[in-house]
């Protein structure tokens, strides 16, 4: 089995590429070892001494190190080792009954700006989470009040210093171009 490493814009993250689907549906996302106990990979990484953060995407798993001066020299041969020896074993990515996080839940919104939610949802969906998965992570939708967007950042754009760039003059613009009444995005 060959295991492709990128970097992210994250440098705390980096994204690995077993070649294969880690998830069909949905994504998940573990920030603390408890999270983690709903998939036996993710509970693997989190026995890597160093690892702090462990997000699934449908072909990707993109992997934080902590931030106690952790080394990705150290980090990144052991966090191959164990999505190897785990895809290599066969067990099931998610644990029975622990699968992925369904995409609409949480959110919040008037029903009079369904319109507008289902446009923001579209855009998303198209044109924003295609190239934000390219680096590893994911952006949901989380609801929308007052010509504000709220998003949740996910994976390597959770804490990555360039993610608020993202946000502010991608994201932002993209949705003001096709909505006008859209005043900002934030990140939730």
């Amino acid at each position: 089995m060959f295991i492709q490493t990128e970097a992210t814009p994250n440098p705390a993250t980096l994204k690995f590429l077993p070649g294969r689907v880690v998830l069909a549906e949905a994504t998940f996302e573990a920030r603390d070892a408890e999270a983690a106990a709903r998939s036996p990979l993710a509970a693997a990484l989190f026995a890597v001494p160093g690892v702090s953060g462990v997000y699934f995407g449908h072909d990707f798993i993109s992997v934080t190190k902590a931030e106690d001066g952790s080394d990705w020299a150290q980090v990144k041969p052991a966090v191959l080792g164990a999505i190897m020896e785990h895809f290599q074993s066969g067990a099931p990515v998610m644990a029975e009954g622990g699968h992925g996080e369904i995409e609409a839940g949480d959110e919040f919104y008037d029903e009079a700006d369904h319109d507008t939610v289902v446009t923001i949802k579209d855009l998303l969906e198209t044109r924003v989470r295609p190239a934000v998965a390219g680096d590893g992570g994911d952006i949901t939708f989380r609801g929308y009040k007052e010509g504000v967007v709220y998003l949740e950042m996910k994976g390597a754009c959770s804490g990555c210093p360039s993610s608020t760039a993202t946000l502010r003059h991608g994201v932002q613009n993209l949705f003001r171009h096709f909505l006008p009444e859209i005043r900002e995005v934030q990140a939730i």
